[in-house]
Protein backbone atom coordinates (compact mmCIF):
# COMPACT_ATOMS: atom_id res chain seq x y z
CA UNK A 1 0.00 0.00 0.00
CA UNK A 2 1.15 3.28 -1.04
CA UNK A 3 1.93 5.34 2.44
CA UNK A 4 2.66 9.09 3.35
CA UNK A 5 2.66 11.18 6.15
CA UNK A 6 0.20 14.42 7.38
CA UNK A 7 2.89 15.63 9.96
CA UNK A 8 3.96 13.60 12.28
CA UNK A 9 0.49 10.90 11.48
CA UNK A 10 1.56 8.04 8.95
CA UNK A 11 -1.35 7.24 6.66
CA UNK A 12 -1.86 4.16 5.17
CA UNK A 13 0.80 2.58 7.75
CA UNK A 14 -1.01 -0.02 9.41
CA UNK A 15 -2.20 2.15 12.42
CA UNK A 16 -6.01 3.87 12.64
CA UNK A 17 -6.22 7.29 12.39
CA UNK A 18 -9.84 9.93 12.91
CA UNK A 19 -11.05 12.56 10.90
CA UNK A 20 -13.84 14.02 13.12
CA UNK A 21 -15.25 17.21 13.84
CA UNK A 22 -18.48 18.91 13.01
CA UNK A 23 -20.39 19.04 9.87
CA UNK A 24 -19.84 22.37 9.04
CA UNK A 25 -18.18 25.34 10.92
CA UNK A 26 -20.27 26.94 13.52
CA UNK A 27 -18.17 29.48 14.27
CA UNK A 28 -14.67 29.30 15.83
CA UNK A 29 -15.80 29.05 19.41
CA UNK A 30 -17.89 26.18 19.06
CA UNK A 31 -16.25 24.42 15.79
CA UNK A 32 -13.03 24.83 18.31
CA UNK A 33 -14.63 23.25 21.26
CA UNK A 34 -15.87 19.92 19.65
CA UNK A 35 -11.95 20.06 18.38
CA UNK A 36 -10.69 20.23 21.28
CA UNK A 37 -12.83 17.30 23.34
CA UNK A 38 -12.03 15.54 20.20
CA UNK A 39 -8.63 15.92 20.28
CA UNK A 40 -8.62 15.11 24.34
CA UNK A 41 -10.48 11.93 23.64
CA UNK A 42 -7.68 10.63 21.09
CA UNK A 43 -5.11 11.80 22.84
CA UNK A 44 -6.03 9.53 25.58
CA UNK A 45 -6.40 6.48 23.37
CA UNK A 46 -3.50 7.40 21.59
CA UNK A 47 -5.17 7.97 18.03
CA UNK A 48 -3.91 10.67 15.29
CA UNK A 49 -6.35 12.97 14.79
CA UNK A 50 -7.36 15.64 12.11
CA UNK A 51 -9.88 18.01 12.65
CA UNK A 52 -12.46 17.92 9.85
CA UNK A 53 -15.23 20.45 9.11
CA UNK A 54 -16.68 22.26 5.96
CA UNK A 55 -16.38 26.01 4.91
CA UNK A 56 -19.79 25.96 2.71
CA UNK A 57 -22.24 22.95 2.30
CA UNK A 58 -22.47 23.48 -1.45
CA UNK A 59 -25.27 20.23 -1.62
CA UNK A 60 -28.09 21.14 0.92
CA UNK A 61 -31.42 19.81 0.24
CA UNK A 62 -33.06 23.24 0.38
CA UNK A 63 -32.02 26.22 -0.61
CA UNK A 64 -32.49 27.39 2.66
CA UNK A 65 -30.51 25.72 4.94
CA UNK A 66 -27.14 27.03 6.17
CA UNK A 67 -24.66 26.59 4.20
CA UNK A 68 -21.42 27.90 6.73
CA UNK A 69 -19.19 30.97 7.06
CA UNK A 70 -18.04 30.59 3.08
CA UNK A 71 -14.45 30.27 1.43
CA UNK A 72 -12.80 33.33 2.93
CA UNK A 73 -14.08 33.51 6.63
CA UNK A 74 -14.24 29.78 6.69
CA UNK A 75 -10.30 29.47 5.80
CA UNK A 76 -9.89 32.07 8.43
CA UNK A 77 -11.51 29.83 10.84
CA UNK A 78 -9.82 26.89 9.97
CA UNK A 79 -6.55 28.34 10.04
CA UNK A 80 -7.05 29.40 13.20
CA UNK A 81 -8.72 25.92 14.92
CA UNK A 82 -5.53 24.66 13.17
CA UNK A 83 -3.05 26.78 15.13
CA UNK A 84 -4.92 26.57 18.39
CA UNK A 85 -5.22 22.59 18.18
CA UNK A 86 -2.12 21.69 16.56
CA UNK A 87 -3.54 19.22 14.36
CA UNK A 88 -3.92 18.65 10.42
CA UNK A 89 -7.56 20.18 8.95
CA UNK A 90 -9.06 17.97 5.93
CA UNK A 91 -12.35 20.43 4.57
CA UNK A 92 -14.03 20.09 0.86
CA UNK A 93 -14.13 22.03 -2.04
CA UNK A 94 -16.98 21.76 -4.47
CA UNK A 95 -14.96 23.81 -6.92
CA UNK A 96 -11.39 23.77 -9.24
CA UNK A 97 -10.92 27.30 -8.54
CA UNK A 98 -10.74 26.45 -4.57
CA UNK A 99 -8.33 24.18 -4.47
CA UNK A 100 -5.21 26.57 -3.81
CA UNK A 101 -7.21 28.99 -1.74
CA UNK A 102 -8.01 25.73 0.30
CA UNK A 103 -4.64 24.23 -0.02
CA UNK A 104 -2.90 26.62 2.05
CA UNK A 105 -5.01 26.32 5.36
CA UNK A 106 -5.67 22.44 4.48
CA UNK A 107 -3.86 19.40 4.86
CA UNK A 108 -6.21 17.32 3.16
CA UNK A 109 -8.24 18.46 0.54
CA UNK A 110 -11.61 16.37 0.45
CA UNK A 111 -13.76 15.75 -2.47
CA UNK A 112 -17.54 15.23 -1.63
CA UNK A 113 -19.39 12.49 -3.06
CA UNK A 114 -21.36 14.19 -5.69
CA UNK A 115 -18.44 15.58 -7.07
CA UNK A 116 -16.69 12.36 -7.21
CA UNK A 117 -15.90 12.17 -10.52
CA UNK A 118 -15.68 15.83 -11.43
CA UNK A 119 -12.18 15.71 -13.55
CA UNK A 120 -11.66 19.48 -13.36
CA UNK A 121 -11.78 18.93 -9.53
CA UNK A 122 -9.55 16.23 -9.27
CA UNK A 123 -7.20 17.67 -11.26
CA UNK A 124 -6.81 20.83 -9.21
CA UNK A 125 -6.81 19.09 -6.06
CA UNK A 126 -3.85 16.89 -7.29
CA UNK A 127 -2.10 19.22 -8.24
CA UNK A 128 -2.01 21.55 -4.98
CA UNK A 129 0.44 18.76 -3.86
CA UNK A 130 -1.11 18.23 -0.89
CA UNK A 131 -3.28 14.86 -0.06
CA UNK A 132 -6.56 13.98 -1.64
CA UNK A 133 -9.37 12.23 0.05
CA UNK A 134 -12.46 11.37 -2.64
CA UNK A 135 -15.72 10.04 -1.14
CA UNK A 136 -17.08 7.21 -3.25
CA UNK A 137 -19.98 8.20 -4.55
CA UNK A 138 -23.53 6.93 -3.50
CA UNK A 139 -23.67 6.43 -7.19
CA UNK A 140 -20.52 4.08 -7.90
CA UNK A 141 -19.59 1.27 -7.50
CA UNK A 142 -16.49 0.25 -5.49
CA UNK A 143 -14.66 -0.39 -8.67
CA UNK A 144 -15.46 2.72 -10.52
CA UNK A 145 -13.39 4.50 -8.12
CA UNK A 146 -10.38 3.29 -10.13
CA UNK A 147 -11.01 5.26 -12.30
CA UNK A 148 -10.83 8.65 -10.31
CA UNK A 149 -7.59 6.90 -8.53
CA UNK A 150 -5.86 7.14 -12.37
CA UNK A 151 -7.12 10.65 -13.27
CA UNK A 152 -5.61 11.84 -9.29
CA UNK A 153 -2.65 9.51 -10.34
CA UNK A 154 -2.18 11.46 -13.96
CA UNK A 155 -2.62 14.88 -12.55
CA UNK A 156 0.66 14.31 -10.39
CA UNK A 157 0.06 12.80 -7.30
CA UNK A 158 -0.03 9.69 -5.47
CA UNK A 159 -0.80 11.09 -1.40
CA UNK A 160 -4.77 9.44 -2.13
CA UNK A 161 -7.19 8.40 0.22
CA UNK A 162 -10.46 6.61 -0.86
CA UNK A 163 -13.54 6.79 1.67
CA UNK A 164 -16.54 4.62 1.80
CA UNK A 165 -20.04 6.42 2.77
CA UNK A 166 -22.91 4.30 1.49
CA UNK A 167 -24.36 3.70 -1.82
CA UNK A 168 -28.43 4.86 -2.35
CA UNK A 169 -30.54 1.89 -1.57
CA UNK A 170 -33.91 3.07 -2.80
CA UNK A 171 -35.30 6.12 -2.12
CA UNK A 172 -33.50 8.15 0.88
CA UNK A 173 -31.61 5.33 2.24
CA UNK A 174 -28.23 4.50 1.98
CA UNK A 175 -26.71 0.84 2.70
CA UNK A 176 -22.86 0.07 3.03
CA UNK A 177 -21.60 -2.83 0.95
CA UNK A 178 -18.34 -4.28 3.08
CA UNK A 179 -17.06 -5.35 -0.08
CA UNK A 180 -15.58 -1.96 -1.04
CA UNK A 181 -13.50 -1.36 1.54
CA UNK A 182 -10.80 -4.50 0.40
CA UNK A 183 -11.39 -3.28 -3.54
CA UNK A 184 -11.46 -0.12 -2.72
CA UNK A 185 -7.74 -1.03 -1.10
CA UNK A 186 -6.72 -3.37 -3.86
CA UNK A 187 -5.53 0.01 -5.52
CA UNK A 188 -2.68 0.64 -3.75
CA UNK A 189 -4.42 3.17 -1.31
CA UNK A 190 -5.25 3.89 2.03
CA UNK A 191 -9.50 3.55 2.80
CA UNK A 192 -11.31 5.33 4.90
CA UNK A 193 -14.93 4.76 6.70
CA UNK A 194 -17.03 7.23 7.29
CA UNK A 195 -19.58 5.99 9.97
CA UNK A 196 -22.07 8.99 10.09
CA UNK A 197 -22.69 9.85 6.54
CA UNK A 198 -23.43 5.90 5.63
CA UNK A 199 -26.63 6.24 8.17
CA UNK A 200 -27.48 9.21 6.70
CA UNK A 201 -31.02 9.38 5.30
CA UNK A 202 -30.46 11.67 2.11
CA UNK A 203 -33.88 14.22 2.04
CA UNK A 204 -35.34 11.87 4.40
CA UNK A 205 -36.82 14.40 6.38
CA UNK A 206 -38.47 16.61 3.11
CA UNK A 207 -36.27 19.76 3.02
CA UNK A 208 -33.08 18.31 4.82
CA UNK A 209 -31.64 14.66 5.31
CA UNK A 210 -31.94 12.92 8.34
CA UNK A 211 -30.48 9.82 9.45
CA UNK A 212 -30.06 7.00 12.12
CA UNK A 213 -27.43 7.48 14.36
CA UNK A 214 -28.16 4.21 16.29
CA UNK A 215 -26.34 2.48 14.16
CA UNK A 216 -23.05 3.94 13.43
CA UNK A 217 -21.48 1.54 16.43
CA UNK A 218 -22.72 -1.22 14.40
CA UNK A 219 -21.04 -0.13 11.11
CA UNK A 220 -17.74 1.01 12.47
CA UNK A 221 -17.17 -2.04 14.10
CA UNK A 222 -18.18 -4.18 10.91
CA UNK A 223 -15.65 -1.57 9.10
CA UNK A 224 -12.86 -2.17 11.57
CA UNK A 225 -13.25 -5.94 11.12
CA UNK A 226 -13.24 -5.79 7.67
CA UNK A 227 -9.96 -3.94 7.61
CA UNK A 228 -9.55 0.04 6.97
CA UNK A 229 -7.20 2.61 7.38
CA UNK A 230 -9.25 5.35 8.99
CA UNK A 231 -12.32 6.47 10.43
CA UNK A 232 -14.53 9.70 9.64
CA UNK A 233 -17.09 10.73 11.98
CA UNK A 234 -19.39 13.57 12.67
CA UNK A 235 -19.24 14.86 16.17
CA UNK A 236 -21.05 17.37 17.94
CA UNK A 237 -22.04 18.46 21.76
CA UNK A 238 -25.67 18.65 21.05
CA UNK A 239 -26.85 17.21 17.25
CA UNK A 240 -30.21 18.31 18.36
CA UNK A 241 -28.53 21.89 17.64
CA UNK A 242 -26.31 20.94 14.54
CA UNK A 243 -26.70 23.05 11.58
CA UNK A 244 -26.10 20.54 9.10
CA UNK A 245 -26.71 16.45 9.61
CA UNK A 246 -27.78 16.41 13.40
CA UNK A 247 -29.23 13.45 13.02
CA UNK A 248 -26.45 11.27 12.21
CA UNK A 249 -23.87 12.79 14.04
CA UNK A 250 -22.08 11.56 17.10
CA UNK A 251 -22.63 13.00 20.34
CA UNK A 252 -19.16 13.75 22.13
CA UNK A 253 -19.81 11.68 25.10
CA UNK A 254 -20.33 8.99 23.26
CA UNK A 255 -17.18 9.04 20.97
CA UNK A 256 -14.60 7.34 23.52
CA UNK A 257 -16.38 4.68 24.01
CA UNK A 258 -17.39 3.96 20.30
CA UNK A 259 -13.62 4.44 19.59
CA UNK A 260 -12.23 2.33 22.22
CA UNK A 261 -14.69 -0.27 20.49
CA UNK A 262 -13.42 0.16 16.87
CA UNK A 263 -9.43 0.34 18.13
CA UNK A 264 -10.08 -3.38 20.05
CA UNK A 265 -11.57 -5.00 16.94
CA UNK A 266 -8.93 -2.87 14.38
CA UNK A 267 -5.95 -4.05 16.68
CA UNK A 268 -7.43 -7.54 16.89
CA UNK A 269 -7.61 -7.63 13.34
CA UNK A 270 -4.11 -6.46 12.45
CA UNK A 271 -2.64 -9.74 14.14
CA UNK A 272 -4.79 -11.89 11.49
CA UNK A 273 -3.28 -13.48 8.58
CA UNK A 274 -5.26 -14.91 5.60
Amino acid sequence: MNTFKIGEIEIGGGNLFLMAGPCVLEGYERSLKIGKRTKEICEKLNLPYIFKASFDKANRSSIKSFRGPGLEEGLKILAAIKAELKVPIVTDIHESYQAEPVAQVADILQIPAFLCRQTDLLVAAAKTGKVVNVKKGQFLSPNDMKNVVVKLEESGTKKIILTERGASFGYNNLVVDMRGLPIMRSFGYPVIFDGTHSVQLPGGGGTTSSGQREFVKYLTRAAAAVGIDGLFLEVHDNPAEALSDGANMIYLDKLENLLKNVLLIHNTVKKITD
